[in-house]
């Protein structure tokens, strides 16, 4: 709070004329990410040519949004913070795994995903796998790069679901996309 308020150039006083506290703050943070990655999830999935691109450009929008975030922020944000936490949580369940679900169903629908999935049990395992890459009690920051766990997450769970038609496709764009992703990082 000393941050922001040093930031903005008023008082903590100030703040809290506005705010009720640190969370609702927080949580007005969250609502706008949430409008602002939403945006983003409808214009690369615009821009997919197929589902496997969808879901390499998706990590690749991640890689992006979490380079300035601390690996701990979905752990902390779960611990300190609860109606917060329910924001994502929100998130998570009416906008991500809708997402997903959708990217599966057209990739079996387009053979590129194997027909014998289930949908549903894969949808979660996939959001789930994307929160645990942040749990620092798994992964701790000093020695697992937070981008590097989810790329290798993506392409673990794409190798996993691929029809021999969909890892044709997959084999031609994986090198290309770890191009613009090491791109992205210069």
């Amino acid at each position: 709070m000393d941050d922001i308020a040093r930031d903005l150039g008023i008082s903590k006083r100030t703040i809290y004329q506005h705010y009720s506290d640190k969370e609702a703050i927080l949580a007005l943070v969250i609502q706008e990410e949430i409008k602002a990655q939403k945006c983003d999830m409808e214009r690369l999935d615009s821009e997919a040519s197929n589902p496997i691109e969808q879901m390499i450009f998706a990590s690749i929008q991640m890689r992006e949004m979490m380079a300035n975030m601390s690996p701990t922020f979905l752990y902390d944000l779960k611990k300190y913070y609860p109606a917060a936490w329910e924001l994502f949580q929100n998130y998570k369940h009416e906008f991500i795994i809708k997402n997903i679900r959708d990217n599966l169903t057209t990739g079996i629908e387009l053979g590129l995903y194997r027909p014998d999935i289930d949908v549903e049990i894969l949808s979660l395992l996939r959001i789930e796998q994307v929160v645990m890459g942040f749990d620092p009690t798994i992964f701790t920051p000093r020695k697992f790069d937070l981008m590097q766990i989810q790329m290798q997450f993506v392409h673990h769970f794409l190798r996993g679901i691929l029809t021999e038609k969909g890892f044709e496709y997959y084999n031609t764009i994986k090198d290309k996309s770890a191009i613009e992703i090491n791109t992205h990082e210069k």
